[in-house]
């Protein structure tokens, strides 16, 4: 899978941009604050429909537009494709594929399926379960539509049920009246959200181990787990009934504290992976260096896996991860993604042997001859 053109207007400070890529590595080269991950965001938004620097769709507007649109032509194994997404002040965003609109936005994620690593990405280790959890979600919302579906069912649901919980002392009759309908859907999700996420753990555990056994030469030895909110009954998907019956049990059994609380305090949203070192919490107890390595590993992992299951390797996008590396990882990351359509930023091109050097500067983008 490869980003062949990205056309841009008015994203970020990028007035007007057209930039080609190669097949191979290619890096944005530039000082700070010139448009480097700018770039790289805008790819990534057509990607999986979401930033990964803001939820709030008009901070990506160039100050003074009416409009900001993206234009991304990529091929698979099969075709050459387009998704052009248009994004208009206090309106919904609008895309196309090919030319044609879809109903949701939704519906193009999965298209052009990318694996994003930035610096943020460290606290995929030492931060809490939400860090986890999002990873999670942006690689299985590209694999399976049912799962990101599933996803935004459960992210509505869960919103309403907690405006229940909220107002439940003032209206009492209408909690009692709707909280068993609230937590039967919640519950059903759960399931789903739940089942999607221990399977792909136990897909993704292998890769894991192996580029983790390759930065440190079989020293340590690197364990996920999936670690629901309810306790769930073996089984899979087939079963998905009896683990939705655990999280509704769940859900359904103390709502005083939940009332207290002011929010639902089981379900899919509670849910962790907990990542272990040598039989260890990393969290508490890896190193910076072991953490770099468990993130980078799980980075990589997503990209094999991703292949496994479509057929397709997906289009690495590194934002400023060399500088956080040490050399060792830099070499080692270097290797690993040799033969894969790569877009890096850095503020040092001549460190990384690169097919294609783009210099950026305020907003505009000069490939090198």
């Amino acid at each position: 899978m490869k980003c062949n053109r990205i056309r841009i207007r008015n994203f970020r400070n990028i007035e007007t941009a057209d930039v080609s890529f190669d097949a191979g590595v290619n890096i944005l080269a530039g000082e700070n604050a010139q448009g480097k991950t700018n770039l790289l965001e805008a790819i990534g938004y057509v990607s999986i429909g979401k930033s990964f620097r803001t939820a709030h769709d008009e901070e990506m507007i160039r100050l003074g537009a009416e409009c900001a649109e993206i234009s991304l032509d990529f091929s698979d194994s099969v075709r050459d494709q387009n998704l052009t997404v248009r994004m208009m002040p206090g309106r919904r965003r609008r895309i196309e594929q090919n030319g044609v609109k879809l109903a949701r936005v939704s519906d193009a994620v999965g298209l052009f399926r990318t694996v994003l690593f930035c610096p943020t990405h460290l606290a995929l280790i030492r931060e809490g379960p939400g860090e986890r959890r999002n990873f999670l979600d942006v690689a299985l919302a590209q694999l399976y539509p049912v799962y990101l579906r599933s996803l935004q069912t459960y992210n509505r649901v869960l919103k309403q049920r907690n405006q229940l919980l909220r107002t439940a002392e003032e209206n009492p009759a209408a909690f009692r009246d709707t909280v068993e309908l609230w937590s039967r859907q919640l519950a059903h999700e759960s399931a789903t959200l739940s089942l999607y996420r221990s399977r792909y753990i136990e897909a993704i555990r292998p890769a894991v181990r192996e580029c983790f056994f390759e930065m440190t030469a079989g020293r340590e030895e690197p364990e996920l787990v999936y670690v629901p909110s309810v306790e769930q009954p073996d089984g899979d998907f087939e079963e998905i009934r009896r683990v939705e019956e655990s999280y509704f049990e769940r859900l359904m059994s103390r709502h005083d504290r939940e009332i207290g609380a002011g929010t639902t305090l089981w379900g899919a949203h509670k849910d962790d992976v907990e990542i272990r070192l040598n039989g260890i919490a990393a969290r508490a107890y890896a190193s910076q260096g072991q953490q770099r390595s468990l993130c980078l590993a799980l980075k990589l992992a997503e990209g094999e896996v991703c292949r496994q299951i479509c057929g397709e390797v997906p289009a690495f996008l590194l934002d400023d991860v060399f500088s956080e590396l040490d050399p060792e990882r830099r070499r080692y990351l270097a290797e690993k993604i040799a033969g894969r359509q790569v877009i890096i930023t850095s503020c040092e091109p001549e460190k990384i042997a690169a097919a294609r050097v783009i210099r950026v500067k305020d907003g505009t983008y000069t490939p090198e001859v």
